[in-house]
């Protein structure tokens, strides 16, 4: 398998999950936290420091005031060197990302293909409880407090819109199922695979 695989995901989605089983069903590497760790190496910033550059908001009009008098602000730097490890990781063959922009980052890639899972709120509330084990007063609030920081990342970075069907090869509620989701882009990756021979 040569295809690398990116993972969107709407927070509670279960999507890293998916991807996880996904790895582990085409036998091919999974990058999530491996990605922070990369950058911690590149760049000698704090493992918690990258982390927490992804979870700041950017689209403030007091940041952009703020560092457009810098050269570069960290968060950027930040984002350079995990746009240079994420390509340095599909280059090596079929993975599959989760997150950080992979999708954009990789969108010149040849044997790329471009996933988000998505799932309705009740769900994805459910999951957030019980299997991150979350626990806030107004869990609805939190969990879209969640998707707007990605999508805040997301949209700072890049020229398309979070979440936007019209960014991805495959969108997936994974409502369905998780096994579910994970065969139907294990179908698309060999599909894929068919096409590039």
């Amino acid at each position: 398998m040569k295809t690398v695989i990116t993972i969107g995901r709407e927070y509670g989605s279960g999507g890293r999950l998916v991807a996880k089983k996904l790895s582990e069903a085409l036998d091919i590497p999974f990058y999530d936290k491996e990605v922070i760790q990369g950058v911690v190496k590149k760049t000698g910033f704090a493992e918690n420091f990258v982390r927490d550059a992804e979870r700041r908001p950017t689209n403030s009009f007091i940041y952009d005031l703020y560092f457009s008098a810098q050269s570069l602000s960290t968060q950027d730097q930040v984002f350079i060197a995990q746009s240079g490890v994420i390509k340095d990781l599909a280059s090596k063959g079929g993975c599959v990302i989760v997150g950080r922009c992979a999708d954009y980052i990789l969108r010149e890639h040849k044997d790329l293909l471009r996933v988000f899972i998505y799932a309705p709120m009740e769900e994805r509330i459910r999951r957030s409880v019980e299997e991150y084990g979350d626990k806030e007063s107004n869990m609805e609030a939190f969990v879209a407090r969640k998707d707007k920081q990605r999508a805040s990342y997301y949209n700072y970075f890049t020229s398309v819109r979070w979440g936007d069907r019209k960014s991805y090869d495959l969108c997936i509620n994974s409502a369905l199922g998780l096994d579910t989701a994970v065969e139907l882009i294990r179908t698309a990756a060999l599909a894929r695979e068919g096409q590039s021979k």
